[in-house]
């Protein structure tokens, strides 16, 4: 094998365009391997292998600066680094699936998020310049991100310059899904004229522009590439490639090859049918009201596979459907005007996505108070890597003025809450939507959600209060039973539903037979609900405990270590119970 002698960058360089292409198939199938093993990014990392070995070939890196966005394409520049042993069975857990400066001098940064590598570029180009540097600078972007709004700020930006930064363009014709945005329709062109369209975006803004026709043809991309190594000027090079190139499936279904569960190239695998769970009742739903109301309007921002939208699906709610691109805030604001003139826009974000809105949900959505129904998708603590964590939506979104979050527990709740949403024109509302267990009452909800933070008293007791915010409340129904068998207590259980405010009243109530309230939040506590129960007690002898998670970035850690760190088990949870009571002893019986 050729990879067995390329160990680093240097080794690139010794090959022949004939031993870069049998490289090319190796790394191909080493990704595949990988990705069908543990899952992971397959499209991506399979159309970018020729452009990758011609980087590596054509530049120095760790001197010259490769800056890659999102690190979706990151796989085959990780081989190529000292890292092809992450891509053995033994190791496959081994490196993160994204760029880590801890893993190698050849990652510049941590990232995971998309749009972000041409403004990180104009940065580490600039501050070359200011210490007199001469090495280049490398921003590679594509996969839809240039829809992004950073994308967008970044390139205005860097085309001032009067220096070497260089931008690679991966157009591969589809994002996560399929393109949405005139931008693309411009590359579309672009691509016919073999770069010749006059209005050329790029150009427009002011940089030297360069085509590349295959980008997986690597003896074009090194051509190229080494016309443009040294430039003293910003520069666009735009390069067509296959997405998914070297798996006949990945390259006819792009979308469902975009990020690849384990098995995925097994050839037996089992068909399960799906029950009924929160995406599909959220499915049917849209369905139903797209049929009752014309004005309403279902939109997310280039992840419809995390909502369970594909393609057939959203052929179903034909123009009652938005897909902005990666541009999240954008479809903040967007879905704010829908709404400010009538329509019922229903807007969809994962969590870690939504951390991309803040300044839109402030000023653009709830400055303006318009009756937005927002769902949020995938909050709680998780063993993800430190780039996608959902624990920080609670602290970011409870905390803003006229926004309304609510925390269902069960079916029924859940599409209450959805009913009054999307009919209501006096709040901002957000949804999140669960991720424990799919519950159902079998009891419609016939619950007043306009009268604002009022929660629900689910049994009362005494002594302890159990606060149990959505995906926790049946933790909570948990360490109300083992405070029962173990120290004798029956304890309140409180449903609180409104993640943006607190029941003074029932709260207040508690203070007559109560020594202790705990809260439980599937997320991060800097910031969160607990600490609002903890300030409406801060000048009473009410004892109160937060539970959930640490302020921090932990990078793949098992959940079950998050919950043993967190003393988030039923066991530690009621141990800390009896220390604050003074009934430890007990605890541990």
């Amino acid at each position: 094998m050729i990879l067995d002698k390329v160990n680093s960058p240097d080794d690139v360089k010794k090959l022949s365009y004939d031993e870069m292409r049998e490289l090319a198939g190796e790394i191909r199938q080493l990704v595949m391997n990988k990705v069908n093993t543990i899952g992971g990014h397959m499209g991506p990392n399979l159309g970018i292998v020729e452009a990758t070995i011609a980087l590596h070939y054509v530049f120095n890196s760790p001197e010259d600066k490769i800056i890659f966005d999102v690190s979706h394409q990151c796989y085959p520049h990780k081989i190529l680094t000292g890292r092809k042993e992450g891509f053995t069975p033994d190791n496959y857990l081994k490196y993160t699936g994204y760029t880590a400066p801890e893993e190698s001098v050849h990652d510049l940064f941590k990232v995971g998020h998309t749009s972000t590598s041409v403004s990180l570029a104009t940065g580490v180009a600039k501050a070359r310049d200011l210490k007199g540097g001469k090495y280049n600078v490398i921003a590679l972007i594509g996969d839809g991100s240039l829809t992004g709004g950073e994308a967008l700020e970044g390139l205005n930006n860097a085309a001032t310059l009067n220096s070497n930064i260089i931008i690679l363009v991966n157009d591969n014709d589809i994002s996560i899904a399929e393109n949405h945005g005139s931008i693309y329709d411009n590359l579309k062109k672009l691509r016919e004229t073999d770069g010749k369209y006059e209005n050329n975006f790029f150009t427009a803004l002011g940089y030297d522009y360069y085509f590349i026709k295959d980008g997986n043809n690597v003896e074009e991309v090194i051509d190229t590439l080494n016309k443009v190594k040294d430039i003293d000027h910003p520069v666009v090079v735009h390069m067509f490639t296959q997405k998914g190139l070297g798996l006949e499936p990945a390259m006819k279904d792009k979308e469902a090859y975009h990020w690849s569960l384990p098995g995925v190239l097994d050839e037996q695998q089992s068909s399960t049918v799906m029950s009924e769970d929160y995406t599909s009742i959220t499915k049917d739903y849209h369905l139903q009201k797209i049929k009752e109301d014309k004005s309403y309007i279902v939109v997310n921002a280039a992840t419809p596979g995390v909502f369970g939208f594909d393609r057939e699906y959203r052929q179903q709610l034909g123009n009652q459907y938005t897909d902005v691109g990666i541009a999240e805030e954008h479809a903040v604001a967007y879905s704010s005007a829908l709404a400010s003139q009538g329509a019922k826009p229903v807007l969809h974000f994962m969590s870690s996505f939504v951390q991309r809105t803040y300044d839109q949900l402030s000023q653009d959505l709830c400055l303006n108070n318009s009756p937005l129904t927002m769902l949020i998708y995938w909050g709680g603590i998780s063993g993800a890597d430190c780039t996608h964590l959902c624990t920080f939506d609670i602290p970011l979104i409870s905390n803003i003025p006229n926004m309304v979050y609510l925390a269902p527990t069960n079916k029924e709740e859940y599409l209450a809450m959805l009913d009054w949403s999307v009919n209501q024109t006096e709040h901002p509302v957000a949804i999140r939507v669960p991720m424990c267990n799919f519950i159902s009452t079998g009891v419609e909800d016939k619950t007043d959600y306009s009268i604002l933070n009022k929660f629900k008293m689910i049994e009362r007791g005494s002594k302890v209060a159990i606060i149990g915010a959505g995906n926790f409340f049946y933790k909570g129904e948990d360490v109300q039973d083992e405070l029962k068998d173990r120290l004798g207590i029956d304890a309140t259980l409180i449903n609180p539903v409104y993640l943006t405010g607190i029941d003074k009243d029932m709260l207040e109530d508690l203070k007559k037979d109560h020594e202790l309230v705990i809260t439980l939040e599937d997320g991060e506590l800097d910031g969160g609900f607990g600490e609002k129960i903890s300030r409406f007690y801060g000048n009473s002898d009410m004892k109160v405990l937060n539970f959930g998670a640490e302020k921090g970035f932990p990078d793949r850690v098992p959940l079950e270590e998050l919950y043993e760190q967190y003393h988030l088990t039923t066991d530690l949870i009621v141990e800390d119970i009896a220390k604050t009571l003074g009934l430890l002893e007990g605890a541990n019986k």
